[in-house]
């Protein structure tokens, strides 16, 4: 189990505000050395899920499709290129 193993089961909204928080922090530069890169490895592990979170929700999208008179035909995957 690795340090950060906690970080796999937040959802998109949490991590990303732990991540500012982080950001915030270490942008304050009233952090030691020592917190400031214990700090930072959570905040690129954060950076991580939540890039893979948005990869995975992207992933799931669909256009809907429609008819020439408008009305939904179905649905594809979305063209992410």
């Amino acid at each position: 189990m690795t340090e950060h193993a906690d970080i796999a089961s937040l959802p998109f909204e949490k991590a990303l505000a732990e991540l500012e928080q982080i950001v915030t922090r270490l942008e304050s530069g009233k952090v030691d050395l020592e917190q400031s890169i214990a700090i930072y490895e959570r905040g690129e592990a954060l950076k991580k899920h939540c890039e893979k979170l948005l990869k995975d929700a992207e992933a799931r999208i669909e256009k809907i499709t429609l008819k020439p008179d408008g009305t939904p035909s179905g649905s594809e995957p979305l063209d992410v290129d």
